[in-house]
């Protein structure tokens, strides 16, 4: 970056703050100066737009501390009761902020799909492994946990009707006293559509109508909806999510077309990527915030959240800006990065095959890093 101008916002954080804080006052016009910031960000050499959109997501986002979550064992041998309920309750006692199950509704014999998150391409939770429900665990979970949020990882919302969703979702949080946390997304594995009858090409326009279901069913006393996919007459849904308006809905996706409805409907942007640096990041979050702008909500309303694959190690590692591998010092500085780009939670993805040595690395991390990162 030697050598490249930055311009002055970008190296005065406490006025970029103090900007914001006072745009944030005058109703509508937060939105528009969104617009114009991002379009002048786009004029300047990458290097520094990528500075610019760091610092931007950081003050927009004005967060106490990055929150740190975990995902729990739904499959293979430590699926089971027990296993579960001790890995949620140990994350709780540790100090993470949330849990988080993934979904598999079906395991094709023979697969044909590019899985989209490993380098090479391949799904690798063999077909007769055991693979737990989602929704179900956290139900199962909001008896067993008393302050930690249960999230999904996420909900494919393709799958189930809008109202199905809406009255297990609200069962959730109502068994959990207010801590549901519902991630959702469209979905990747064909195979696993056409198991089910649902159109895979059709799964985003799907989604969106979920997804403005769901921000209009607790906010009207007779809902109704008439859409291309999904029709319902006046209905009556209680009881209501404890949490107001709603439990907040994390929208899932790394695309263009994902960004979109994250910006138009979701609490957070909450994508999943297994290599990525900062920056790299940050530019994608700050065009997130600008699409929000240009549907007309304040960019503040959506978080800037992510799933991160982590590996904890003993020695040093040789470092690589778009990983989260290595001892304790260096994941505290990795983590710190993310931070200062305006990541409000991150959901960990601990790579270890078997729960005791798993077990081990969760509760190392959290007493050999998270304090660190804690203010």
């Amino acid at each position: 970056m030697a050598g490249e101008p930055i311009p002055a916002f970008e190296t005065k954080e406490v006025y970029v703050r103090s900007f914001w804080s006072c745009v944030v006052e005058i109703p509508g016009i937060k939105p528009a100066v969104t617009s114009l910031l991002w379009d002048f960000l786009q004029t300047r050499p990458p290097s520094v737009r990528a500075i610019a959109c760091a610092r931007f997501n950081a003050s927009v986002s004005l967060t106490a501390s990055l929150k740190l979550g975990v995902f729990l064992p739904v499959s293979g041998k430590a699926a089971v009761p027990e296993v579960l309920s001790e890995a949620a309750q140990q994350a709780e006692n540790l100090g993470y902020d949330s849990v988080w199950a993934a979904e598999r509704m079906v395991n094709p014999w023979e697969m044909k799909t590019v899985y989209p998150y490993k380098d090479n391409q391949q799904w690798f939770v063999a077909p007769d492994v055991p693979f737990l429900e989602p929704l179900t665990c956290l139900a199962f979970l909001s008896g067993c946990t008393e302050k930690v949020q249960l999230g999904i990882s996420v909900c494919v919302l393709p799958y189930r009707h809008p109202l199905y969703t809406a009255r297990i979702a609200t069962s959730i949080d109502t068994l959990s006293k207010g801590r549901l946390i519902l991630g959702v997304g469209i979905g990747w594995m064909v195979e696993e559509f056409d198991a089910l009858g649902v159109p895979f090409k059709h799964r985003g326009a799907m989604s969106n109508e979920q997804l403005e279901i769901f921000n209009t069913l607790w906010k009207e006393e007779r809902p109704h909806f008439e859409g291309l996919h999904y029709r319902f007459d006046p209905v009556s849904v209680s009881p209501k999510p404890v949490q107001k308006p709603r439990f907040p809905i994390w929208t899932g996706g790394e695309s263009e077309a994902a960004q979109k409805r994250a910006a138009r409907y979701g609490d957070a942007w909450f994508s999943y990527f297994v290599k990525i640096k900062p920056q790299e990041l940050a530019a994608k979050f700050a065009n997130v915030r600008k699409l929000a702008a240009e549907a007309g909500r304040d960019p503040a309303q959506v978080q800037l959240c992510c799933c991160r694959p982590v590996e904890i190690t003993r020695e040093p590692v040789p470092q690589e800006e778009d990983t989260l591998k290595g001892n304790p010092e260096q994941l505290i500085a990795a983590l710190k990065r993310f931070e200062e780009i305006g990541v409000q939670h991150m959901a960990l993805q601990f790579m270890v095959g078997r729960w005791p040595e798993r077990k081990e690395k969760i509760e190392r991390f959290a007493k050999e890093v998270m304090p660190a990162i804690r203010r």
